[in-house]
């Protein structure tokens, strides 16, 4: 999947999240992010999708500010593979993105050459 590029070389692709019991569903466009443990989306979103807060974690930002944000558990599906991930109830000044944790669940990874999003061939197994 050929992702589509941005401001200063940054790369974006869709992805459709859903609630838990996959009753609701949005599309999204996120900026790929490997160095994002988690994904990141509006809290408006997560809210209007009936997902709730599992409880708050601490984040240090690239800047090496802390900051505190809710999370809660979703399933996130790209390029055709669904996988449950871990979602941050962003705020309004925060990047939307999609993290290592949700890319490697797809089975997904960025080749750094031709910055595409492709499927990998298999997952490690330990």
């Amino acid at each position: 999947m050929k992702l589509k590029g941005a401001h200063m070389g940054h790369t974006y692709t869709k992805v459709r999240l859903y609630n838990l019991d996959l009753s609701a569903y949005e599309d999204a466009e996120l900026l790929v992010d490997t160095g994002s443990t988690y994904t990141w989306v509006f809290k408006e979103i997560l809210g209007r999708l009936g997902i709730k807060s599992e409880g708050e974690r601490d984040f240090r930002t690239i800047e090496g500010k802390f900051i505190r944000r809710r999370i809660g558990m979703g399933i996130i599906e790209c390029m055709g593979e669904r996988a449950p991930t871990v979602l941050v109830f962003a705020e309004d000044e925060d990047m939307k993105v999609l993290g290592v944790h949700a890319l490697e669940g797809l089975g997904l990874e960025v080749d750094p050459t031709t910055k595409e999003l492709r499927k990998v061939k298999a997952v490690l197994a330990v």
